[in-house]
């Protein structure tokens, strides 16, 4: 696995940033494209994408900082770092909160683009995660198993040794969440339940996946990681917004039907 894939003069092109690239544009031709037969208000989904990313870049930056606040203190420095260090889990919730606030200041229907955007998220994710493969980060634990990975020139992971290879099975997730999503999309029974069943997908799939990862990076919250912590509350808000909205659909189908 190789970051540096291309270098022309002073110009470097990093796998990482091209797996994201590749990600955000795949997304958002995805985006365009279920907004386009379902959305009345087509024309605004570039602005929703524009403030979602936006968002959830600084939510990645700012959990990031948060992890790693005994480093921070012990050398300020590392602030300055602005192109290494983004945690996944800032950036959906950091891209949620910005979607919801450009929804409320354009009244918009926030549940209805919530479950346009959050398959994009997760096929996003999927190429995001093969970006990592190659940066070499988020990384898993040692093994003796014939499916792992070695990096030979890596500057995050271990070199020259055999490693599970966490960063595809996530990615085979988050492209598998991206297939289901898509289906449930078509038999949803109210605005909302696709982006919940996305936070229970990935919630469950990242919870599992955590146990496996090697890296140290990622903080700890007592006997869990930053992220496990962070699942289980994601994974409870998901299962209260598929039950809650199926609830009132159900309550308003009972009331025009009496």
């Amino acid at each position: 696995m190789k970051n540096e894939l291309i270098t022309i003069g002073p110009v470097t092109l990093y796998g990482y940033g091209l797996m994201i690239a590749i990600g955000i544009m795949a997304a958002y031709a995805v985006l365009e494209y279920r907004a386009g037969k379902t959305f009345r208000e087509h024309g605004r989904i570039f602005s929703v994408t524009i403030w979602s990313v936006v968002g959830g870049l600084l939510g990645a930056k700012l959990l990031y900082y948060i992890t790693q606040i005994k480093e921070i203190l012990a050398d300020p420095r590392i602030i300055l770092n602005v192109s290494d260090g983004f945690v996944v889990y800032g950036g959906i919730i950091g891209g949620i909160l910005t979607g919801f606030i450009y929804c409320k200041k354009a009244k918009l229907n926030f549940g209805q683009i919530f479950d346009l955007v959050m398959p994009s998220v997760a096929l996003a994710q999927g190429f995001g995660r093969i970006g990592c493969l190659l940066a070499g980060c988020c990384y898993g634990l040692e093994t003796n198993s014939s499916l792992g990975i070695i990096f030979h020139d890596s500057h995050v992971a271990p070199n020259e040794v055999r490693l599970i290879p966490t960063q595809l099975i996530s990615s085979g997730l988050d492209f598998l969440n991206f297939i289901v999503l898509l289906a449930i999309a078509k038999r949803k029974k109210a605005d909302g339940q696709v982006a919940g069943f996305y936070l229970i997908f990935y919630s469950i799939g990242r919870f599992v996946l955590e146990f496996f990862r090697g890296d140290l990076i990622r903080g700890s919250v007592g006997s869990l990681s930053t992220s496990q912590f962070i699942s289980i509350f994601l994974m409870v808000i998901g299962v209260a917004i598929v039950l809650f909205t199926g609830y009132c659909a159900k309550k308003q189908k009972v009331k025009y039907s009496s």
